[in-house]
């Protein structure tokens, strides 16, 4: 059985690596860090928004037809939000330049939109 959108698997799969990993990271060897910076909360919702959408990831590589080509958009919109979005929070919760915060709003409107073409998608296939 071969998925038409296998690189949507990977990318799933990548992201979902990375944030357990990362949650891991956080949890032990930057303990004191995000300590110090008052930021493990923070570092948690990134990990958070990264293993959620890594899920939702892994659900839209299983699109078949007509919804495969349809999943694509919705895919790079994930993609895009969590690399903005957690991204952006890793650093800052590392100590990064402040400067960086306008780009963590970018990435959740990224998820949202996302998660606006998905509704776009169920309602399209409800009408049709």
């Amino acid at each position: 059985m071969t998925f038409p959108n296998n690189w949507i698997m990977a990318v799933a799969g990548l992201l979902g690596f990375l944030g357990v990993a990362l949650g891991a990271f956080g949890a032990h060897a930057l303990k004191a860090t995000l300590e110090a910076h008052a930021s493990v909360d923070t570092w948690r919702t990134a990990v958070l928004y990264q293993l959620v959408h890594a899920v939702g990831l892994l659900a839209l590589s299983a699109a078949r037809g007509p919804l495969a080509g349809a999943a694509v958009p919705v895919a790079w919109c994930w993609l895009a939000g969590v690399v903005f979005f957690s991204g952006s929070l890793y650093w800052l919760a590392l100590g990064g330049p402040k400067s960086l915060g306008p780009v963590t709003p970018l990435g959740g409107l990224c998820l949202l939109a996302g998660w606006l073409l998905v509704i776009r998608l169920a309602w399209s296939r409800a009408v049709a």
